[in-house]
């Protein structure tokens, strides 16, 4: 194996990036003297709604926390009631899922479009039955899903739109990038767009619309993991949402489900964002386009360079549509791939060997058939692509990559 590693990811190196502004930022809420719910926390959540375009933020302890928040308070909102179901990618994290069984409802698990490995919208309609009554939909490795066809199906069915955007911080649904007027006239989703081609505003050859991820559904879950685009220094989270009744249920839902001390309207739990996580994600926010523009470059990189018959890549997104949390290449020597990788100094991940209906966990769908999620899982390898890497190490990457025979 070669001395001179390059790893998946050197969470060191990326935080020393932030300093001193990092240290700064921590030493702040020592010396407050105020660690749960305060000033940081209340800035942090502004900022991070401001930037996703949404009214409401609110911190949590983590991802799965804040998507099994927005359920269980779509729950205490009489909007969803134990045994309804909601469809849910088959290829993600289990996460995604956790959160729809721990509230006592029933994923329906969609196939992914293999092209992209997002949740694939035309099969949504045969899968649907009279007690389905949200979507959660997962922007898997950064990428934002088809969401123009979702959000027509939603509409058609008056189903919940809930956001798993877990690795795709400042992602864009750009649905009219690069499309005549014409065609974008006839792309209109909910009152919202279909007001928008009311006015002159798409006059010309093309028009731009444009939101984050977070603000395209009914409600959306971040996770603020480390490892993350917009990473904690230990486990965070959040749920942004336009919905003020129901971010009031979260808050409260997420604080003992209490609004004020002593006071307790639902039988919540203690799921917050801390003040020093708050203030690092401050220091780090400011930096997201960025970074998020250098793994953008980075992943040009690799799709101009990488020319292997026995790989394949995803397709190339839309500009601003993928910010890259991971970079996904499949062969069907995977196993095979990594290790001669490894060989050669070069770590890499699979993103996931196991997907959550062959889990023991719910052992309950192992008799069920997924090919394309299946053949995804067997074949994934997650190569290196960070804000910490020189161009000559990706130029490196993409040699050991077209070497593999």
């Amino acid at each position: 194996m070669s001395s001179d590693i390059i790893k998946y990811s050197d969470l060191k190196k990326i935080n020393d990036s932030y300093e001193p502004a990092l240290s700064d930022a921590i030493k702040s809420v020592v010396d407050s003297g105020w660690y749960i719910h305060g000033k940081q926390n209340e800035e942090f959540e502004k900022e991070f709604a401001d930037y996703c375009g949404v009214d409401h933020c609110i911190g949590v302890g983590n991802g799965l926390d804040a998507l099994s928040l927005i359920i269980r308070a779509y729950k205490e909102m009489g909007v969803l009631k134990d045994g309804d179901k909601i469809m849910v990618p088959v290829n993600t994290f289990i996460a995604s899922v956790l959160a729809i069984t721990a509230n006592d409802l029933i994923p329906v698990f969609i196939e992914p479009n293999e092209e992209t490995q997002n949740i694939d919208p035309s099969i949504l309609e045969s899968e649907y039955t009279s007690d389905v009554r949200a979507i959660l939909v997962v922007h898997l490795y950064g990428r934002i899903c088809d969401m123009t066809p979702i959000l027509k199906f939603a509409d058609r069915h008056s189903l919940k739109i809930i956001e798993d955007c877990a690795q795709a911080h400042g992602a864009l649904y750009r649905p009219f990038a690069g499309k005549p007027e014409a065609e974008a006239a006839t792309c209109g989703v909910r009152s919202e767009l279909d007001s928008f081609f009311m006015g002159d505003e798409y006059e010309g050859a093309s028009f731009e619309y444009t939101k984050r991820a977070g603000a395209i559904g009914d409600a959306a879950g971040f996770s603020f993991y480390p490892g993350k685009n917009l990473g904690a220094l230990g486990d965070g989270g959040a749920v942004t949402t336009n919905d003020t009744e129901l971010a009031e249920v979260i808050r409260m839902l997420s604080n003992y489900g209490s609004s004020k001390k002593y006071v307790h309207e639902y039988q919540g739990l203690n799921s917050r964002l801390d003040e020093i996580q708050a203030a690092v994600l401050r220091v780090k926010l400011r930096r997201i386009e960025e970074d998020n523009q250098r793994r953008t470059e980075i992943a040009e990189m690799y799709y101009n360079g990488i020319d292997n018959p026995l790989l394949k890549l995803s397709s190339r997104a839309v500009d601003g549509e993928n910010v890259y949390h991971i970079f996904p290449v499949f062969c069907n020597e995977r196993d095979r791939l990594q290790k001669y990788l490894l060989d050669n100094g070069l770590q890499t991940l699979i993103h996931y060997p196991i997907p959550p209906h062959k889990q023991k966990a719910y052992s309950e769908f192992e008799s069920f058939s997924f090919p394309v999620a299946e053949r995804l899982a067997d074949t994934e390898l997650s190569i290196p692509l960070n804000v910490s890497m020189s161009d000559d190490e990706v130029i490196r990457v993409i040699f050991l990559l077209n070497g593999f025979v």
